[in-house]
């Protein structure tokens, strides 16, 4: 048995590469959804079953008799299609297979465009999980496929609700065919919209601030009266959690929300709970939170450990402040992800017993570090070295 599996990019024959439309008229048996069967070239076989998913093709292959076989998907074969789990399905039975790719969806709409995507930031939201304010902080224009639950609106409703209304976009619905439409807007614009199943969201790139090392400015921050860790400090805390794009972290006595920013600058895909309880620090948290467009960062109102009740399980988490309850913060995290990285900073030499105590009591192996802060400072016409008390920052793995 020849088997071969088409992309159909938009469903229109006229879409139709010359060597898919030929492997449709040599078939003896073609498969795929309902809707691409309805709009076949002429000259194919009437030979048709409506069936996609990898187990019940499988199933019909084998029964059918057919010599050569046709799988037929919309857009590409390489572009969230699955076609790819049926290549697998396929050659797990030992059958052997070709592969034609089609026009995808994001070619459709470039073209409709007028522009190149080879720039875009590529997601897919149909049948996926899918963060769409993660994906639009990566500071260029981002495509999403959507279908399901998600559709353009639904998208473009969580962005503004997250800040992004201003942010322009477009909406191409039944790309490739007659009826190809094209809406423009902004994203509050657009998340009232009504559009059919048949679309997708081009979301253009939001201002983000440029990618750099950890250890912003002090004085690049909003500050008022609530302590600050400092700028060495924060590098080496991102250096210790060793943070990665897509982690879930918690800043626990987040303070000015500094290191809170930080986390969410060096996880754009991911998400920082910044857990504060004292209002002054929760204003200066959103302020910052504001200033740096960091709107993977969720302001979280209350005090440890019971505000840590409701959040994901943390990747990592970082303790600046624990009001005495250190252990029970610990324990918080780590019941929610038993390999969660936690580094805590502590000045007074009892906080940093009671971190030691605290990890060594969850098996963790400890590791404390102690960083001095000395900065030059004017007086009386000389530069000074003035030493800051040292910070420790106490590790557990």
């Amino acid at each position: 048995m020849n088997v071969t599996l088409i992309g159909m990019g938009s469903g229109q024959p006229e879409n139709l590469t010359l060597q898919g439309l030929a492997a449709l008229r040599q078939a003896d048996l073609i498969l795929g959804a309902r809707r691409l069967l309805a709009v076949l070239p002429a000259g194919c076989t009437e030979n048709r079953a409506a069936a996609y998913r990898p187990d019940e093709v499988a199933e019909l292959l084998q029964t059918s008799g057919a010599e050569n076989a046709v799988l037929v998907y919309s857009g590409d074969t390489g572009f969230y299609s699955g076609a790819s789990s049926m290549m697998e399905k396929l050659e797990a039975l030992g059958v052997r297979a070709r592969v034609l790719p089609g026009l995808s969806s994001i070619q459709l709409l470039a073209a409709a465009l007028g522009r190149p995507w080879q720039g875009w930031n590529l997601v897919s939201a149909h049948g996926r999980t899918c963060d769409p304010v993660a994906e639009c902080m990566q500071g260029r224009p981002t495509f999403f496929l959507t279908g399901g639950s998600e559709d353009p609106a639904t998208l473009c409703a969580q962005l503004a609700a997250e800040g992004f209304g201003d942010v322009q976009g477009v909406v191409g619905q039944c790309l490739g065919a007659p009826e190809e439409k094209l809406f423009r807007g902004s994203v509050k614009e657009l998340a009232a919209g009504r559009f059919n199943s048949l679309s997708v969201l081009l979301v253009e790139a939001a201002e983000v601030l440029p990618r750099r090392a950890p250890g912003l400015p002090d004085e690049a921050f909003e500050r008022g009266d609530v302590p600050m860790t400092k700028q060495e400090v924060r590098a080496a805390v991102l250096a210790k959690l060793a943070v990665r794009p897509e982690d879930i972290l918690w800043d626990v006595g987040a303070g000015t929300g500094s290191v809170s920013v930080e986390l969410a600058l060096a996880a754009p895909r991911g998400r920082v709970y910044a857990v504060e309880c004292r209002p002054e620090g929760c204003a200066l948290i959103k302020a910052n939170r504001e200033k740096f467009r960091t709107r993977n960062l969720v302001l979280v109102e209350g005090l440890a450990p019971a505000a840590l009740s409701d959040l994901p399980a943390p990747d990592a988490v970082f303790i600046g402040g624990s009001k005495g309850s250190l252990a029970a913060i610990v324990d918080a995290a780590l019941d929610k992800n038993p390999d969660a990285r936690i580094c805590v900073s502590a000045i007074a030499l009892e906080s940093l017993s009671a971190a030691v105590a605290a990890l060594t009591a969850k098996g963790r192996t400890v590791q404390v570090s102690q960083i001095a802060v000395s900065r030059a400072k004017a007086v009386g016409g000389l530069h000074l070295m003035m030493a800051q008390n040292p910070i420790y920052l106490i590790t557990g793995e």
